[in-house]
């Protein structure tokens, strides 16, 4: 479908910034306005309006200097995130692709340094874990736990190494060279699976190119999830993809919680018995170090790391809700599209997750 606005027969711009947009008038504005105001390079906004039922279109058409698409008519076994971002970049003309989310805020200067760093470090990808924002008691209680999982299993620093076959990145910033995107296939190459930017970012470094990724708080900050239902599809749809034992990662934080408040009523129930109550002390001080240290990797306020106590056993429950649905009722929903999960697919994805965990020969 052609795009409402059309650039004209000016010069390619730098960079070409796509976002995918499906019913999301909560957000959207604030995206786009961060994104045209970006100085010190030469960028178009192509936003692809991916089926909205509400006024996303109407917002993003209200921003001057955005280029409004409709996304193509999904193809069978497609996401609909990569044809949304295919679509993009059939009319895209910049050299260098910007796939970001329409929950993103992108601080002033931002787009101009991300560049700046990929080819500085000579990077055909570079993507960003944003600053979370977090409102309400169960955001700040769960995202911090997932973080921080997220961190130990996709660590920065293998990601950027040539010589770890670790590979990750973030959708939600996900810069690429157009001669990287269009040698290992583009989104068609990742289409059925609903992590196309892990999936894309293993493909790039497996094709020869280098791979930078970091947190990227000084750049990009975005809220992620408004609603506790949304909150709950998303990381169902997630989770069990994203880690590669997710059972066994849950009777852990399942333990490290019962630990923690366990060992707090015991020690109230035993007050009187000494020993007893230095052995729980004992254990319950190396369990909040050990959680302190890894929570800290998460990069969230200080109020929230302490509510992420809290988010342990609803945490647990996440993965264990996401495994049912990837393993035995194979399929997920996420903004009212139903996905199939195969059996081929679901290996494919335990098999890379180890890879990213340093759990394959290498």
């Amino acid at each position: 479908m052609a795009a409402e606005s059309e650039s004209g027969g000016s010069a390619p711009p730098e960079v070409s910034v796509i976002v995918p947009a499906r019913n999301e008038e909560a957000c959207l504005g604030r995206c786009l306005e961060s994104l045209v105001s970006q100085e010190g390079v030469t960028l178009e906004v192509l936003v692809v309006d991916d089926g909205s039922t509400d006024r996303t279109r109407e917002i993003a058409q209200g921003v001057h200097g955005v280029f409004v698409l409709g996304a193509d008519p999904l193809p069978p076994g497609w996401s609909g995130k990569s044809n949304a971002l295919i679509t993009g970049t059939r009319h895209a003309r910049g050299g260098w692709l910007l796939f970001t989310d329409a929950d993103t805020v992108h601080l002033p200067g931002s787009l101009r340094r991300s560049l700046q760093e990929a080819k500085e470090h000579g990077a055909a990808l570079l993507s960003y874990s944003p600053a979370q924002e977090v409102h309400g008691f169960w955001e700040r209680a769960l995202m911090p736990v997932i973080f921080a999982e997220l961190a130990v299993t996709y660590r920065p620093k293998e990601v950027s190494d040539p010589k770890s076959k670790a590979a990750a990145a973030n959708g939600q910033y996900l810069l690429i060279s157009r001669e990287a995107y269009e040698a290992v296939g583009g989104h068609a190459a990742v289409a059925g699976t609903l992590l196309e930017d892990v999936a894309l970012a293993r493909a790039v470094k497996r094709a020869g190119f280098r791979l930078r990724f970091r947190f990227g708080g000084d750049a990009v900050q975005t809220r992620m999830y408004r609603t506790a239902g949304a909150m709950w599809d998303g990381w169902t749809k997630n989770l069990a993809a994203l880690f590669p034992n997710p059972l066994l990662l849950a009777t852990a934080r399942a333990l490290e919680f019962v630990v923690l408040l366990g060992g707090l009523l015991a020690i109230i129930a035993l007050a009187p018995r000494f020993k007893e109550v230095g052995i729980l002390l004992a254990a319950m001080a190396a369990t909040w170090l050990n959680f302190s240290l890894r929570i800290r990797r998460a990069h969230f306020s200080w109020d929230a790391n302490l509510s992420a106590v809290a988010g342990l056993p609803l945490f647990a429950l996440l993965l264990v809700n996401s495994f049912i649905h990837y393993k035995l009722r194979r399929s997920v929903t996420w903004k009212g599209r139903s996905y199939s999960i195969l059996e081929e697919e679901a290996g494919s994805r335990k098999e890379a997750a180890h890879e990213r965990h340093g759990l394959s020969d290498a």
